[in-house]
This record gives C-alpha cells, sequence and structure tokens, in this order.
C-alpha cells in the first residue's frame, strides 16, 4: 500500500510499505479519503502531548470500505494517510446515503466536538447567541452548522473575505474580522451581549470575546490554534455570573466510547434527515500531505482538507 509516513518529525513522505493485518477484533478498511486535522500536524510536528515513536503514519480519521463493500467512516488514532488501515469493527460506522467520502472522513470530530461543546457542556438553547472564533476553519463551521441546527444565532468571526464568506453560508447571520472591534460589534449584534463564545484560537481576541458576553454566559475553550494560550481576566468571569466551559472532546470520546457513539449517530441521523449538511473539503492527493499540513498549520485553510489516497 501507499502510506504518507513521519520517519522524522517534522516532515512525510509517501511511499510504500507494507499493509496492515487485522488483529481480533479489527477490519480492514480501503481508504477512499482521509480528513485532515490540525491535531495531525501537531503530532508530525512533536507538538502534541501524545509522542508517538517514530516512525509513523499520522491521520486520525477515515472513510472508505470494507472488503464487504459496505461504505464507513471510522476513527483510528493514527495511520489513516494511506491506502488501508485496520481499525476496530465497532470504530467502522456506516455512512449515510448522500453523504460522500471526503464529507464523511472530515466530519466526525469537528461535528463531534461541536455538539458536545454546544448542547452537552454549554446547555445552549434555542434562540440564544453564539459568537464563533476562527469560524473559517472546519472546526468553526461545524460549530456554526451544529448550532443553526440547534437552532441559535451565529455570529463569525474569521480572519478572511474567503473564511467570512464560507462561515455566511454555513449558517452564520454576519460575520467580523478580526480587526474589527469584537466586543462592540457582538454586543451591538446580539442586543447586549452574546449568550456563548466557541473559540477553537486562543490569542488576543480571547479577551474581547469574553467582555462580549451577556450575563450568565459561557466561554466556552476548544483549542488553541493560534499557538497562544489567552491569560484572561477572572473578575470579567465574576463580573456577570459568567462561565469558562472546558471541552476536551477526544479524551472524553475515549473514555466514554457509547456515549460517543449515540453523539455520532444523532448527527449521521441529522446528516440523513437533511437537518444537517457538512462542508464540502477541499480535496487533495496524498502526495501533497505535507503541504496540505503546513498550510493546516499556517491557518490558509478555508475549511477542511481531505487526502485522496
Amino acid at each position: 500500500m501507499r502510506a504518507a509516513i513521519c520517519e522524522e518529525l517534522g516532515s512525510v513522505a509517501v511511499r510504500e510499505a507494507e499493509p496492515p493485518v487485522p488483529g481480533p477484533g479489527q477490519v480492514l478498511v480501503t481508504v477512499a479519503a482521509a480528513g485532515v486535522n490540525y491535531v495531525d500536524a501537531l503530532f508530525v510536528h512533536g507538538r502534541y502531548q501524545i509522542k508517538p515513536p517514530l516512525p509513523f503514519v499520522p491521520g486520525s480519521e477515515v472513510a472508505g470500505t470494507l472488503p464487504t463493500g459496505e461504505r464507513v467512516l471510522a476513527m483510528c488514532g493514527l495511520g489513516g494517510f494511506a491506502t488501508r488501515v485496520a481499525v476496530p469493527a465497532a470504530a467502522a460506522v456506516p455512512i449515510p446515503d448522500g453523504l460522500d467520502f471526503p464529507r464523511a472522513a472530515t466530519f466526525t470530530q469537528s461535528y463531534s466536538t461541536a455538539l458536545f461543546a454546544l448542547r452537552d457542556r454549554a446547555a445552549l438553547r434555542r434562540d440564544e447567541t453564539l459568537l464563533v472564533l476562527g469560524a473559517g476553519g472546519g472546526v468553526g463551521l461545524a460549530a456554526i452548522q451544529v448550532a443553526t441546527a440547534l437552532g441559535v444565532r451565529v455570529l463569525a468571526v474569521a480572519s478572511t473575505p474567503a473564511k467570512r464568506e464560507a462561515a455566511r453560508r454555513a449558517g452564520a447571520e454576519a460575520a467580523l474580522s478580526g480587526a474589527d472591534d469584537v466586543k462592540a460589534a457582538a454586543r451591538e449584534w446580539s442586543d447586549g451581549g452574546v449568550d456563548a463564545v466557541y473559540d477553537p484560537v486562543g490569542g488576543g481576541l480571547a479577551e474581547p470575546a469574553l467582555r462580549a458576553l451577556r450575563e450568565g454566559g459561557r466561554y466556552i475553550v476548544i483549542g488553541f490554534a493560534s499557538g497562544d494560550i489567552p491569560s484572561l481576566p477572572l473578575n470579567q468571569v465574576l463580573l456577570r455570573n459568567r462561565t469558562i466551559v472546558g471541552v476536551d472532546w477526544g479524551a472524553w470520546s475515549m473514555t466514554h466510547p457509547l456515549e460517543q457513539r449515540r453523539l455520532l449517530d444523532e448527527l449521521l441521523a441529522m446528516v440523513a434527515k437533511g437537518g444537517l449538511a457538512p462542508v464540502a473539503p477541499r480535496t487533495e492527493p496524498l502526495a501533497s500531505t505535507a503541504q496540505v499540513l503546513d498550510d493546516l498549520l499556517n491557518r490558509r485553510v478555508v475549511g477542511k482538507v481531505a487526502l485522496l489516497p
């Protein structure tokens, strides 16, 4: 098979490799598309808290076919940037009709994080308001779509015109630039302050976004794609009875597999019924893995990217 292999930190090379042999309780997936996530780039550059031994094949999210021909998506941890990957049989989830392989391969992480964060952790309700930072990336666009499906109104913040347009297409009512006065604009848009902030970015927009919250508002911490973990003034949390909500979906999903499967089944049912229409990712050949990872690290990607082996 062909695989993108990280043999030294900071680089990947696509070459021939021995195909995996499924162990007990595993199935072999012929990969049709592999989703690329920010965490994959962190793995390759040795910047994630988990550091797999070299060499390794990155890629945690795939869609493809089983030997029976059934179309499935799967979370595989590592090994996804290849033409074949072995996964636990329970991890191979049937794909609903109408969801193609690239969208299926870029679905689980972003959309599960969004539903877990917005509904289960922050308890957003219909007609509440949400400010989404980093709204033009895959995580942000999924948050916009899930929030809209829950009946939540969304104001987006994104760095480029293309990303802001993508956010509006995903369902955001309006979109701001990071150079705007985010606090003032969000308060005006929401008539006094937003109910929640969805932040996968961190950095300099964190404090003005926190100050944009209304009484009882929730600041949802998703991640730090900017590379800057902000220090927030806790007096702004105390004031107006605000709450900071941490979301570590990845760890939760591994320790709560049955609950995660129910969450994913809910999301896929929403897709099947037309209540959720995942954004089509940019597609690139497996040979472009190194460039795609660099684009992600440097925030040049609008939405998601899927590799086609």
